[in-house]
């Protein structure tokens, strides 16, 4: 009987998240919340049911029926996480509240499977990051005013934070990613990258003279160099394209971006060259198989699990993806791919994707270039972070060692993914509640311009038989500004 029940649990769990899938991506249709509402009350259903079944075949798997009882809590916190979000800011987006909760789900099951005792480590991790994330869309409002005082400081203290990792932080595999304080381990690396976007989205948003752009350039520089010297290449990586990205779209230059490019490809031919991690890495991508027992282990096994999945998967408990090193952490996709099935993963992919659109969908709207900038680099961490992991066990490029947001195991990764979400919802909120007293459309809209073209329009285009001169220097004041956005 029990076989029966996996047997079946993994094409329902398919059917479930392929119409979860469709519902997210449906949505985009719709410019007003309101009619929306019946497609995430949807996604909700799905999403409960593919933790429900689940947690039932886990539980019938390991006999142990207490685990039933961590499902219960587990299913709690998600529902208090969707509820209080539409208490506390009703404007907040339905979609990224719903996909972040269905990667949560998706990562305490097959975590659950592969360690309970990191599942429960890993849950413990997220309800802290969720009640702070629950704070952090509050605070969004005064950060232009902060960066506006203290955008240096926040350059600063990046530096610092990297260079205390570099001279203090334990080696992990070749590299100094972390260090530990009374038992609790962090990776700095990971809080810098939001540190890291606010700082250049202020600096772009205050001017994108050649002057100014080649500050920030020395900034950046200085954060990349120290990530490099550390070797924590995978970082490096994310926060050079974070930064040609950000440098682009603020300059609208694209000898900017080609210049980006070729510095990069020098910088990753002397990467190959000067680090012996990053060649074993470059060999197992090229031909893993002629290396199983040494460098190409790792993605051997990736490969496998991933061809025995097939599309419709093992079913939990089925497969074998412990054999694979560090799964539960770089290499979960495989994990996913191999009991869950590839349909399943090819789901999971998308949902990320419908994140990243709705990130930069959201980066576009915003008329402040400050907002636009920093919504425009966490999108582009999230999409590239995504990138980077599905394609180094896929072996579409090397191994960078980097996790999958909100579904590997990792507590500062988890947590520092979790304020990113809430910082793009901050800037939503932001955004919807710049509405004219005299707006007399659907204040509900979340992704139409109308407002926004009349508004600015009257406020701050020259251009405009409605411009208030007095309007837009009090806009480009500090103290007004921070009323303003207050």
């Amino acid at each position: 009987m029990t076989n029966i029940i996996v047997e079946l649990s993994k094409y329902f769990m398919i059917i479930c998240i392929a119409f979860y899938t469709l519902h997210g991506f449906i949505v985009f249709k719709y410019n007003n919340e309101s009619d929306r509402n019946g497609f995430y009350l949807m996604q909700n259903l799905f999403m409960i049911l593919i933790h429900f079944s689940g947690y039932v075949v886990l539980s019938l798997q390991t006999e142990d029926k207490t685990i039933l009882v961590f499902y219960a809590m587990q299913q709690v916190l998600l529902i208090a996480i969707m509820t209080l979000y539409r208490i506390i800011y009703p404007l907040s987006n339905r979609l990224i509240v719903n996909n972040m909760c269905m990667l949560l789900t998706i990562s305490f099951i097959i975590l659950a499977r592969l360690s309970y005792d990191k599942c429960m480590k890993q849950f413990m991790i997220v309800v802290a990051g969720l009640v702070i994330s629950l704070i952090i869309p509050y605070i969004v409002r005064f950060s232009r005013f902060l960066m506006r005082k203290f955008t240096y400081l926040f350059g600063i203290m990046g530096i610092l934070i990297l260079s205390v990792v570099l001279i203090l932080g334990s080696v992990t595999n070749g590299s100094k990613l972390s260090f530990t304080l009374h038992g609790i381990t962090f990776q700095p690396s990971e809080l810098v990258k939001i540190i890291f976007v606010f700082f250049v989205a202020a600096m772009f948003a205050k001017s994108v003279s050649f002057k100014n752009i080649l500050l920030t350039t020395l900034f950046a520089g200085a954060h990349i160099g120290i990530l490099a010297l550390s070797k924590d290449l995978g970082s490096a990586l994310i926060f050079f394209i974070v930064y040609i990205v950000m440098l682009y779209v603020a300059s609208g230059k694209i000898h900017y971006l080609l210049l980006g490019v070729m510095s990069g490809g020098a910088a990753c031919y002397a990467g190959y060259k000067l680090f012996s991690h990053v060649r074993t890495r470059v060999i197992a991508w090229r031909d893993p198989f002629s290396v199983i027992d040494g460098q190409g282990y790792q993605i051997t096994q990736s490969l496998f699990a991933i061809g025995t999945g097939s599309w419709f998967g093992m079913g939990l408990y089925q497969g074998e993806p412990t054999k694979i090193p560090v799964v539960e952490a770089d290499f979960i996709f495989s994990a996913i791919s191999e009991e869950m099935g590839c349909l399943f993963s090819l789901c999971l992919i998308l949902i990320c994707i419908s994140i990243y659109l709705m990130f930069m969908n959201i980066a576009m709207k915003m008329k402040d270039d400050f907002y636009r900038y920093v919504s425009l680099g966490l999108a582009t961490i999230y999409g590239f972070q995504m990138f980077l992991t599905i394609g180094g066990v896929t072996k579409f490029i090397p191994l960078t060692g980097v996790t999958l947001p909100l579904v590997s195991y990792g507590g500062t990764s988890v947590i520092v993914t979790l304020v990113m979400f809430s910082i793009i919802q901050g800037i939503y909120i932001l955004r919807n509640n710049d509405i004219p007293e005299n707006f007399s459309g659907d204040v509900s809209n979340a992704d139409t311009d109308e407002y926004d073209d009349n508004y600015y329009e009257a406020a701050g285009n020259p251009d405009s038989e409605e411009y208030d001169i007095e309007t837009d220097e009090e806009y480009e004041d500090d103290e007004d500004d921070f009323e303003y956005f207050s």
